[in-house]
């Protein structure tokens, strides 16, 4: 069975309103007590779920009453799963009716498609912040990063979402386990269907009535050459580089970074996956006191390459210091903090770096433009994940712009080249390299890294609070 659009008289297509009807009362079939699959009581986890079918009895109901092949049967029952008529207890991100044993239930008729019941993004959102409450701030990939955008974008009314939310996720509380359970699967999987996965298909991409309905001819209207006049603006607005000059530019950093390329050049001192020699990563960990040559010169190639390295970022500092703007790079590191930090203490952490950085006579004020500022301040009203994006571009330009090509020609740059080392390459026999595989040792505690950058961060919050004059100065009378 194939569901299309026919043509109306050879004009528009018929929406697939009577075709998903159709599919309806196929499922109506599928649920009669007598007739339909038969479900029973299933354990899942701990829980037990009513009503529960697995795949081959649906294929077989389905091949049964269809008369179809079992291929056919799996493949129309896939696509009452990807319509979400059907939806699976175990795996969710596949909307597909595997053959292995696979549990799954009927959706509720309040999720089906043809209520027409459109997917709005701030229905999306408050299920979203309703998971991260259940989660603990622990989302898959792909929703956490639709969290921050929905975040970003309606922050004037998160707190009606996150309030919303709550409600729910109380109101949920309050049922049984099982009704608890079944609600929670029903729910993501109607959003599973509606704001799928990246690089999943979605059954409702040409579906009912979505915000653009392919089937209806776009009235013009004012609107209609409003969005076009400033479509048309964007697009000559729109930088455009001659293939001489991209081709040029591509070049340049295949010339840059050809002997730092580990694909074309081998790794020095050895390569430790085949050596079984540790060398190599121990004189490129964060904290290592002189580097090597290679990583030196890597990060005159560009700005973010000197900030994406931990001890680039260390020797930046001590030229900062030096010239008493070490104040920008710690607001661009508390920035890069909020942005990747822990949902949970978002707010205080923002309202540390306004204290710190933004607020008048601040101990670490930096120096931006009032319009950037106004902005910051204002978002730091209703604080979220990149309310200081633009106030932290600011400061990063001007890092980039001035203060990082000074620090190329600086002493303290041409110190760490001076001392940077230059490995030789380890040339083992094979009597060697036995030798270190019997030799191996287990790599660095995880938590003994962590409870050193722990360290490291007290001392630099230590170094970065402000100075109390009066003790230092009763400390260099109490030393003479």
């Amino acid at each position: 069975m194939t569901i299309r659009s026919d043509r109306d008289h050879g004009q528009h297509y018929r929406p697939r309103m009577n075709c998903l009807k159709k599919l309806e009362a196929i499922v109506v079939q599928m649920q009669d007590p007598s007739t339909g699959v038969k479900g029973s009581d299933q354990k899942l986890n701990v829980t037990t779920i009513p009503h529960v079918m697995t795949d081959q009895d649906i294929i077989a109901w389905i091949a049964k009453h269809m008369s179809m092949e079992n291929d056919e049967a799996q493949a129309f029952g896939t696509m009452l799963v990807a319509y979400g008529y059907i939806y699976p207890l175990q795996n969710h991100k596949k909307l597909v009716l595997k053959s292995d044993g696979s549990l799954y239930r009927f959706q509720t008729p309040y999720f089906w498609p043809v209520q027409k019941w459109i997917a709005e993004d701030i229905d999306y959102a408050i299920y979203l912040a309703k998971r991260n409450i259940r989660k603990k701030g622990t989302l898959d990939a792909h929703e956490q990063e639709e969290y921050d955008k929905l975040h970003k974008w309606m922050n004037h009314k998160w707190d009606f979402i996150v309030m919303q939310a709550k409600e729910q996720y109380h109101a949920g509380k309050a049922r049984q386990k099982a009704d608890r359970v079944v609600f929670d699967c029903q729910e993501r999987a109607y959003w599973i269907v509606h704001r799928p996965p990246p690089q999943t298909h979605s059954a409702m991409d040409y579906g009912l009535d979505r915000h653009i309905d392919p089937n209806t001819e776009e009235k013009k209207n004012f609107d209609y050459y409003r969005r076009i006049n400033i479509y048309t603006q964007q697009a000559i607005m729109r930088s455009r580089v001659k293939s001489s000059v991209s081709l040029g530019a591509m070049l340049k950093y295949i010339t840059n970074f050809n002997n730092h390329d580990p694909f074309l050049v081998p790794s020095l001192p050895s390569n430790p996956w085949l050596t079984d020699s540790d060398l190599y990563w121990e004189l490129n960990t964060d904290d290592i006191e002189v580097p090597t040559k290679m990583r030196v010169e890597r990060w005159s190639f560009s700005f973010y390459e000197l900030l994406n390295d931990p001890r680039g970022r260390a020797d930046f500092k001590v030229f900062l210091k030096k010239e008493f703007s070490g104040e920008n790079l710690a607001f661009w590191e508390a920035a890069e903090e909020l942005k990747f930090g822990s949902a949970n203490t978002m707010s205080e952490k923002a309202e540390q770096v306004f204290k710190t950085f933004l607020a008048p006579g601040a101990p670490r004020w930096i120096n931006i433009d009032g319009r950037t500022m106004g902005l910051t301040v204002k978002g730091l009203e209703h604080p979220h994940r990149y309310v200081l994006e633009a106030a932290q571009t600011h400061i990063f330009m001007l890092m980039k712009k001035d203060t990082f090509y000074r620090y190329l020609k600086s002493p303290v740059y041409k110190d760490i080249q001076k001392k940077a080392i230059s490995p030789a390459p380890h040339n083992f026999t094979e009597a060697q390299l036995e030798q270190n595989m019997r030799n191996r040792r287990p790599s660095i505690s995880p938590i003994i890294t962590y409870q050193k950058e722990q360290e490291e961060k007290a001392k630099a919050a230590a170094a970065a609070g402000p100075i109390d004059i009066k003790k230092l100065m009763a400390s260099k009378l109490d030393r003479k």
